[in-house]
C-alpha cells in the first residue's frame, strides 16, 4: 500500500466535502484556502460561477501589519471578507474549509468572519 501523503489527503477531504457544500445567491460559499504564509478567503455563489467577496493576507494594509503573526492576520481576513460580504448584501455563508482541519488559522478565519456579522 502506497503512502498517503497530507496534500493528497487534503485534497480527497476537499472533494469529499463539495459533494454536498454549494453556494447560491441566497448562500452563498466562504471558500478558505490556506498556504504556509498566507490564507485566501472568498465568498462564491456556485450556481453562477462568480466570486462575490474577497480577502487575503497579500492585502497591503496586512503585510504592513508585522507585529501580527500568522493567526491574527487569519482573523482580520475573516473580519475583513465579512465587511465586505455585508457591504454586498450577503448575511449568511456556508462554510467550505477545503480540506483543512478546522484549527489554527482555519478556525481563525471562521471566528473573525462571525465576529464581522456574518452567520456560518
Amino acid at each position: 500500500m502506497a503512502i498517503k501523503s497530507k496534500a493528497s489527503q487534503r485534497a480527497r477531504r476537499h472533494a469529499r466535502i463539495r459533494k454536498y457544500v454549494s453556494g447560491t445567491a441566497a448562500r452563498p460559499r466562504l471558500c478558505v484556502t490556506r498556504s504556509s504564509r498566507h490564507m485566501f478567503v472568498q465568498v462564491i455563489d456556485d450556481v453562477k460561477g462568480v466570486t462575490l467577496a474577497s480577502a487575503s493576507t497579500m492585502e497591503a494594509e496586512l503585510r504592513a501589519a508585522t507585529d501580527l503573526d500568522k493567526t491574527a492576520k487569519a482573523k482580520r481576513v475573516g473580519e475583513l471578507v465579512a465587511e465586505r460580504a455585508k457591504a454586498a448584501g450577503i448575511e449568511t455563508v456556508v462554510f467550505d474549509r477545503g480540506g483543512n482541519k478546522y484549527h489554527g488559522r482555519v478556525a481563525a478565519v471562521a471566528d473573525g468572519a462571525r465576529e464581522g456579522g456574518l452567520a456560518l
